[in-house]
């Protein structure tokens, strides 16, 4: 791992950081490329996810290449369990100053095909996560004048022809969250700003949104529906959510930056 150590001395902790070692080989995870990023300019970084495999996977990873890095098991749903991350974060290392809020999944189905029961899921593990994140962490951030960075989706603010009604909308909350937070902490100093992949190379993709396809015919699908001929991938969107973490971006806050290949502003 090579950086140019802009994240000295900080701390980070990304929920939903672990690398489960699913999809093509080489394909990674947001939480993970992120995690591993902020380890490789110099940051402590504490791995939550709610599967040990995933969270040991990516501190491991991360520590092998020369990072410092610790996994945390919790769910993100349990109050309970996200203030006890915060806590072992805090008692390994002493500080936060990035928090990445980066839960989430996708359920296929408009509102004729999902019951009530999946909405309200979705919605909870998209929207409540960050949430709960933001409740254990903010005071925290205060003391740093930190930076909270949250992933939602560029399916937030336009189609991106998946019928996933349920993922947008708790997205699209997401985002305004994210503005009220900037503004109510703005004065204290604390950042809170959004990334919005669009059409990236993750293993959720064949997880949840292949419908059986083999993986060339899933990548060729989405990087055809993309501005730029192709996907882009979880490192596309780590480079971004660096960007906001360290002081390079010190006056942007309330932002909610698109990593997409062009793909908000397109007509068709």
């Amino acid at each position: 791992m090579r950086g140019d150590g802009r994240l000295a001395g900080r701390t980070a902790i990304v929920f939903g950081g672990g690398h489960g070692g699913e999809g093509p080989e080489g394909v990674v995870g947001i939480g993970f490329a992120c995690a591993s990023t902020f380890a490789a300019h110099g940051a402590n970084v504490v791995v939550v996810d709610r599967d040990a495999h995933a969270a040991r996977r990516g501190a491991d990873a991360i520590a092998a290449a020369g990072g410092r890095a610790l996994a945390v098991v919790a769910d993100m749903l349990d109050e309970t369990e996200v203030v006890s991350a915060v806590k072992t974060a805090l008692d390994a290392y002493g500080r936060l100053d990035v928090v990445q809020n980066n839960v989430g999944h996708v359920h296929l189905g408009g509102p004729e095909e999902l019951t009530l029961a999946e909405w309200r899921a979705a919605v909870a593990v998209n929207l409540d996560t960050v949430f709960l994140g933001a409740k254990s962490t903010l005071a925290h951030l205060v003391e740093t004048r930190g930076s909270m960075i949250n992933v939602s989706s560029t399916g937030s603010i336009r189609w991106t022809g998946y019928p996933y009604s349920s993922y947008a909308a708790a997205k699209a909350a997401v985002n305004q969250l994210t503005r009220t937070m900037a503004m109510q902490y703005a004065d204290r100093g604390v950042r809170v700003n959004a990334v919005l992949p669009g059409l990236i190379d993750t293993p959720l993709v064949y997880r949840e949104l292949s419908e059986g396809h083999d993986v060339a015919t899933v990548r060729a699908e989405r990087s055809a529906h993309s501005p730029t001929g192709a996907m882009g991938t979880a490192q596309d969107v780590a480079n971004a959510a660096l960007f906001l973490a360290c002081d390079e971006s010190a006056y942007v806050t309330g932002t909610l930056l698109p990593v997409d290949g062009g793909l908000h502003v397109r007509v068709i």
